[in-house]
């Protein structure tokens, strides 16, 4: 869901959230099953929630590019791939979300997505209007009113989508390019990179990607901008969002007792407009974060946790307490974990952030030739 926060605080999101929920539901079986086997079935069961910007806000803010961290009063706390695979069912274990560079994708999206997604275009191609996808799908424009009820939503979008006669696997790749575009990567832009649809040429093994750690990694590269300079903010906001009332509950979210034991756990909780707090501005939130009580911070939410044997959880298990390297297309960013080895249970020792120097900065390049990544970093993302 777009969010403005129009007085009430400088972000804005682009994630919507709600179209690719309802969209994701309209579809027919056989193609929400492919898109499961891809992955992205957990999550795409989780009922989209209110973005409670003043919370986000003041998080970003706290956000240290020098050592990829959050600085708290208590100390640092970093998202990890545990947090991504409990409470978003993404696989955090995989290949590498990598992909050939090239200098013009315009055959790729006409194999791929369809010709009518160049028509008009000048070559080369390198993006893909985002809302060139809904339009597709006869879905451009549709946004959840104020007071409409998700299902009242779903039904408008299950009445308006128009597959046409397209092949599955193109349908598929539509939707899934849009999930990436406005909410599982998205950016401050309404264009999306042409790599990311190349990673869909085999459907088939499209479930063997990492994209909960190249998720991570993605936000990680996009908070630096968010905190500093921009009025909008990328990445999967709402995991952040749900990570936060996880580590340190406060702000507009409620713990549902009893609801949803098995992960993705973002399901438990509830995060609806407040008329109590819906003139709270992020001063409010900075301010609540700056006196939260130590003492009440949850460093390990998942010890009692059931649902060990999740398929990303088990799989991810073995890269939980490892220094990682984070790698979505061209952009690599570093998991700290030395900083919050208390999250996992150990003792942890104060780390003056000065004596991390310059080298935790986020590594991007681009390049105009053809490389291919996974050469460079082959099946792995842990060292």
């Amino acid at each position: 869901m777009a969010v403005n926060a129009d007085g009430k605080g400088r972000m804005r999101s682009r994630v919507t959230w709600d179209l690719c929920w309802a969209w994701y539901r309209a579809l027919p079986e056989a193609q929400q099953a492919q898109i499961a086997r891809m992955g992205f079935g957990h999550l795409l069961s989780v009922h989209p929630f209110h973005l409670d910007v003043p919370y986000l806000e003041a998080l970003r803010e706290r956000w240290e590019e020098d050592c990829k961290a959050f600085i708290m009063p208590w100390g640092h706390m970093i998202p990890t791939l545990e947090d991504v695979a409990y409470l978003t069912g993404l696989p955090v274990q995989g290949e590498p979300v990598v992909e050939l560079e090239r200098r013009d994708y315009y055959d790729d999206i006409v194999e791929l997505l369809g010709p009518e997604f160049v028509v008009g275009r000048r070559r080369p191609i390198r993006s893909i209007l985002l809302g060139s996808l809904s339009e597709a799908v006869g879905l451009r424009g549709r946004r959840r009113g104020p007071l409409e009820s998700l299902d009242e939503f779903y039904v408008g979008v299950r009445g308006a989508l128009d597959l046409g006669d397209r092949s599955e696997e193109r349908s598929v790749r539509i939707f899934v390019s849009y999930l990436f575009g406005h909410l599982l990567f998205a950016t401050q832009s309404s264009q999306m990179n042409c790599k990311f649809v190349l990673l869909l040429r085999d459907l088939a093994q499209a479930g063997r990607y990492a994209w909960g750690a190249a998720m991570l990694g993605h936000l990680f590269s996009l908070l630096p901008s968010s905190s500093q300079r921009s009025q909008s903010t990328g990445g999967f906001t709402p995991f952040l969002q749900i990570w936060g009332y996880t580590r340190f509950p406060m702000g507009r979210g409620t713990l549902v007792e009893g609801r949803q034991t098995m992960v993705p756990l973002m399901t438990r909780w509830e995060v609806a407009p407040d008329p109590r707090v819906t003139d709270r501005r992020a001063g409010d939130a900075r301010v609540a974060l700056d006196h939260y009580p130590h003492e009440q911070v949850v460093w390990t939410p998942y010890a009692r946790e059931t649902d060990a044997s999740h398929p990303a959880v088990a799989a991810g298990r073995p890269l939980f307490d490892r220094h990682l390297l984070l790698l979505c297309l061209g952009t690599c960013e570093v998991l700290y974990l030395e900083l919050v080895v208390r999250t996992l249970g150990w003792h942890q020792s104060a780390i003056e952030v000065p004596s991390l120097g310059r080298e935790g900065h986020s590594r991007r390049r681009f390049f105009a030739e053809d490389r291919d990544w996974g050469a460079d970093h082959g099946s792995t993302v842990a060292y």
